[in-house]
């Protein structure tokens, strides 16, 4: 199991700025999913700045969520 987001700061690029459990920080670009199912609400930018870190991933209004693994294995360090 990969480490869990502790902390999540939005980014008007629509990137992620995380910080994880275990101290890591990375940013994760959500992009390339705007044009995928749920993820489309996230194109409202008012929506994706409402973005906060819980259950050890990050979440948004309307249940909009992300796996906390790809969040991990697809986010740059």
């Amino acid at each position: 199991m990969n480490p869990r987001v502790e902390k999540v700061k939005p980014q008007a690029d629509y990137t992620l700025h995380l910080v994880f459990k275990n101290g890591e920080v990375k940013t994760f670009d959500v992009k390339p999913y705007l044009e995928t199912g749920v993820f489309k609400a996230l194109k409202n930018a008012v929506l994706f700045a409402t973005a906060r870190a819980e259950y050890g991933t990050v979440v948004w209004q309307n249940n909009i969520d992300f796996d906390p693994d790809t969040l991990y294995l697809e986010g740059t360090a």
